[in-house]
């Protein structure tokens, strides 16, 4: 299989035309070798509009999805990146190739050992991980200029919405089947305001610091 014929192929039809138009984000998802993050067995799959199934049960988002969450945090190599989920390690890599440092979490030891290993040919030198569960917050990097959460939660995290700097921002989709919502959260002083991006379903991330539904509105 030709893999960067296949990326290209990505880029051009199916994350372009979903309004990803934001040059810098198209060159590195053109760039970074999505099969390296899929199963082996997923290999002819991997650029495909579909989300993937982790060695944990998890799953990988589509990459138009993470590629409309990360435009919408409007990354620049200033930026301190929270990333809730390391996952497959295919979203933290984009990020990583954006910003100018990540900390990546994740409740899972393993998995998230397994994204370091596909990880390491990348070469990227400014990415740190913890295993923790990211939704109760991670105080050790705080506050961080842009968070990006690699699932769908209930409600709104507001943990992680307090950890944001002065001037920055979150993405995060919110609700339950069928109605899901991928929002922006900004900040500016004490005052939150949030921007719905699109509408979607993709599978929950799990914690015990996941608020019960009723408790977020939009």
């Amino acid at each position: 299989m030709d893999f960067n014929q296949a990326r290209y192929n990505m880029v051009e039809q199916q994350i372009r035309p979903w309004d990803v138009l934001d040059f810098d984000l198209l060159d590195v998802l053109g760039d970074v070798p999505r099969e390296a993050f899929v199963l082996p067995e997923q290999q002819n799959v991997a650029y495909t509009d579909q989300a993937l199934k982790l060695a944990n049960g998890g799953m990988m988002l589509e990459p138009k999805i993470v590629a409309r969450l990360i435009q919408a945090l409007a990354l620049n190599k200033g930026d301190k990146v929270l990333e809730v989920g390391t996952g497959s390690g295919y979203a933290t890599a984009i990020l990583a190739k954006l910003a100018g440092q990540v900390l990546s979490v994740d409740v899972d030891a393993e998995q998230q050992q397994r994204a370091q290993a596909a990880l390491a040919d990348l070469h990227l030198d400014n990415i740190q991980f913890q295993v923790a569960d990211g939704l109760a917050g991670v105080d050790s990097g705080a506050p961080y200029s842009a968070i990006y959460v690699g699932g769908s939660v209930p409600v709104l995290p507001e943990a992680l919405q307090q950890q944001l700097a002065d001037g920055g921002s979150m993405v995060v989709i919110v609700g339950a089947e069928p109605v899901m919502r991928a929002c922006l959260i900004r900040r500016q002083g004490n005052e939150f305001s949030t921007r719905v991006l699109f509408d979607t379903v993709v599978p929950a991330l799990h914690s015990p610091a996941t608020p019960a539904p009723s408790a977020f509105s939009f």
